[in-house]
């Protein structure tokens, strides 16, 4: 697991595993933009189901400009993950410098109704060196 996902948080009973990607395909340095993708899984080690309501995200570009993201869900879901099961998504992040650094939570509930916030590792967005 830790060679797919090498960056992990657990909060309580959630573990939030963190893979990260440069995708040169869809960047374009000549004219200041970069793009990562990030795959993101949410385990549920608990003995109840929990459902994600909101994501909040603080991006830092490689200036040290901080842009915060907030929503509903992810990827347009709000999963609810059963006892001992797991969800995955892919989504992306451009930023205009070659380097920064993503982190952020999820807000939570339990099945009892208990709100509660999982925390996000912080993960850094680095595009690979280019010779000039």
């Amino acid at each position: 697991m830790e060679a797919l996902f090498p960056l992990a948080t657990t909060t309580g009973t959630v573990t939030v595993r963190v893979s990260v990607s440069y995708l040169p395909e869809q960047s374009e340095p000549a004219r200041g933009r970069w793009f990562w993708a990030y795959h993101i899984r949410l385990e549920n080690d608990g003995n109840g189901a929990v459902q994600l309501l909101t994501r909040h995200w603080v991006i830092t570009d490689g200036n040290g400009a901080r842009h915060t993201v907030e929503g509903e869900g992810v990827v347009g879901e709000q999963p609810l993950i059963a006892p001992g099961a797991s969800y995955d998504y892919v989504s992306g992040c451009p930023l205009a410098t070659p380097s920064g650094a993503m982190q952020g939570s999820y807000r939570m509930i339990a099945e009892d109704g208990q709100l509660f916030d999982v925390a996000i590792p912080r993960f850094a967005l680095t595009a690979p060196a280019v010779a000039e």
